[in-house]
């Protein structure tokens, strides 16, 4: 998986060391993710492996996921995954 594109990102300089070994671990495990329906359960997973390690994500940090998982998708596929983010952000709203 490319990671060229989190190098020098602003978003990154006050991660903690244990997030970013996080996503870079992330990334390396999840090179494969090539369609949105398996991104959505990907990220499901992610969270509820950081939630039992005690790590927190801003909104920076989850958009960083997101993307290592887009690399690999084909232009549909990224566009379905952003439809589907953007219904998971209204649905979170509503609940607020």
């Amino acid at each position: 998986m490319n990671l060229d594109f989190l190098k020098g990102n602003p978003a990154l300089n006050d991660i903690s060391p244990e997030k970013l070994q996080f996503l870079m671990d992330f990334a390396s495990n999840n090179a494969d993710t090539k369609d949105a329906k398996s991104m959505a359960s990907t990220i499901m997973n992610a969270a509820n492996n950081a939630k039992q390690n005690g790590m927190t994500f801003s909104n920076t940090e989850t958009t960083l996921l997101i993307e290592l998982l887009k690399q690999n998708m084909s232009e549909a596929e990224r566009v379905k995954a952003d439809k589907m983010l953007q219904m998971m952000q209204m649905l979170q709203k509503k609940k607020k």
